[in-house]
């Protein structure tokens, strides 16, 4: 809760997807997000398939598919395993 309040990231529990949706984009800013983020309804259908919660970090083939897959965070979670999971692609020139 302390880095939530030090990164002026602290919100109610929003109620409706309009209200998600702000707390999404507000924390996308103040903490200078730079790559697509996505919005789980209210109902968090998505967070129930993939068991995202707490935090997960998931790389998404161009193909739909799931080619990564953290455990648990925010602890059971590293960058570098995904940075490696991303490396580990074929660059675009061997898909063409």
């Amino acid at each position: 809760m302390q880095s939530n309040i030090k990164d002026k990231v602290l919100f109610a529990t929003p109620k409706n997807d309009e209200e998600r949706e702000y707390v999404a984009g507000a924390c996308v800013r103040k903490l200078g997000i730079k790559f697509p983020a996505v919005i789980d309804g209210i109902d968090n259908i998505t967070e129930k398939a993939y068991t995202g919660w707490p935090d997960r970090l998931y790389l998404i083939g161009s193909d739909g598919k799931v080619m990564f897959k953290s455990k648990p965070g925010p602890f059971g979670f590293h960058p570098a395993d995904l940075e490696a999971a991303i490396k580990k692609l074929p660059s675009p020139q061997a898909q063409r």
